[in-house]
């Protein structure tokens, strides 16, 4: 005999589809209640908050650099010819004189050369000297010798004319005027060809004394140059200044061109600054920069040369000061320096934070007015300082906003701030 078996109301299935149920109502409840009219919200901790005011103020574009003080001039002591260090006249460091003497280097064979050069000038001038005393003695004895011919054509000319009237008188006969006549021919062009003679002599001499003169003048010209070059082995200071970087002991050899050591002209002093190469374009020779010291003084500047090579991301500028400069300020100092790109003026000033990273500037979180909740508004940044940004849109005087990292925000649009 069949017998009847029950159903059961509570089978598993029907307990896991309830509780299926019981939770989707829960996860809505939820939702529902963790959003503002419609918008997302988080719980956040008001003590790791920065929250900042917008307020009114001088806005000017600057950004901080810093900067290192340097002579104003500084010149380079190289080796003009090689050598080996036989004195050293100063250390490192000492204040100089123009023309004080630094360090003295020897080079035999260029000394050797001097001397040379020496033999050969004195050896041209005693011959030039000897050339010019047998030039006068042969001018000389040319100017006899036309002084000869002078007297023997006058004479053959006196003859030839004192004949030649007696032939027009019949009184000699032809051939007695024909011999008179062949003399006068003969001393007339004798006299011709000495007068050639002695003219000729005269230019060659003219011509071989200015050779002779141009040759020793070279000479001596080369002479000067290896005397310079000699002197050049003690190294003077070209200008008044500090003497810094020497490297240079006795006995120590120096090539041709090594550095020796450099001069600071202590006249004034300039600032070189690294700058980072987004600025390269908005850079330029006459903008304004300041310093301020430790007593709050305030020093201008002015960018005086920009230089374009960028090396690792970076460009140098050097700036002067105008007007007065800091005291006691030295070589090698570093100056906290504000580069300048405009003037103050009026604006809305957001204070920079951490915010920028998640929101690009584009949007922040807006304090409610009671003070329990912030919101995402809208906003436009113009420009930028170290401290702030430039408002142009979006909030006001007063409002508060959240500028510390949005990182952990998510996408929630609304904070809940909870102490």
């Amino acid at each position: 005999m069949d017998r009847k078996i029950e159903k059961k109301t509570w089978n598993t299935k029907r307990i896991l589809m309830i509780t299926g149920i019981a939770a989707g109502v829960i996860l809505l409840t939820w939702m529902i209640l963790t959003t503002v009219g419609g918008k997302s919200k988080l719980d956040v901790d008001t003590d790791r908050l920065t929250i900042s005011e917008i307020k009114k103020g001088p806005f000017q574009e600057f950004i901080p650099i810093n900067g290192t003080v340097l002579p104003l001039t500084t010149i380079y002591l190289d080796a003009s010819d090689g050598g080996r260090v036989e004195e050293k006249y100063v250390e490192d460091g000492a204040i100089l004189k123009k023309g004080q003497p630094i360090l003295r280097l020897s080079d035999p064979d260029l000394e050797l050369q001097l001397a040379g050069q020496q033999t050969n000038v004195t050896g041209q001038q005693i011959q030039m000297q000897i050339a010019q005393n047998q030039a006068q003695q042969n001018t000389i004895t040319k100017l006899q010798n036309m002084a000869d011919v002078e007297s023997s054509f006058k004479e053959a000319e006196r003859l030839y004319k004192l004949d030649k009237e007696l032939y027009a008188k019949k009184a000699i006969g032809l051939q007695d005027y024909q011999i008179a006549k062949n003399a006068y021919d003969y001393q007339t062009e004798k006299r011709r060809l000495t007068k050639q003679i002695l003219s000729q002599d005269t230019m060659l001499v003219k011509q071989s004394v200015s050779q002779a003169k141009q040759q020793i003048a070279q000479m001596k010209q080369a002479l000067t140059v290896m005397q310079e070059k000699v002197a050049d082995l003690t190294v003077r200071a070209p200008v008044d200044g500090q003497l810094t970087s020497l490297d240079a002991e006795v006995g120590q050899s120096k090539t041709k061109g090594e550095h020796l050591a450099q001069i600071d002209v202590l006249s004034g002093f300039k600032v070189q600054a690294q700058v980072e190469e987004h600025y390269i374009s908005r850079v330029i020779p006459g903008l304004t920069a300041y310093y301020v010291d430790n007593d709050n003084n305030t020093f201008k500047l002015v960018v005086k040369k920009v230089y374009t090579q960028v090396t690792n991301g970076q460009f140098n500028v050097d700036m002067l000061f105008v007007g007065a400069v800091p005291k006691g300020i030295r070589k090698g100092q570093t100056l906290q320096i504000r580069l300048v790109f405009s003037d103050p003026v009026p604006a809305l000033l957001l204070p920079k934070g951490g915010f920028f990273q998640q929101t690009g500037g584009n949007w922040i979180f807006k304090l409610a007015a009671d003070g329990k909740t912030a919101y995402k508004v809208d906003i436009q940044i113009n420009r930028q300082s170290p401290d702030y940004y430039e408002l142009t849109s979006g909030l006001k005087e007063g409002d508060k906003v959240i500028t510390s990292s949005y990182e952990t925000y998510g996408t929630n649009e609304v904070l809940v701030l909870k102490k």
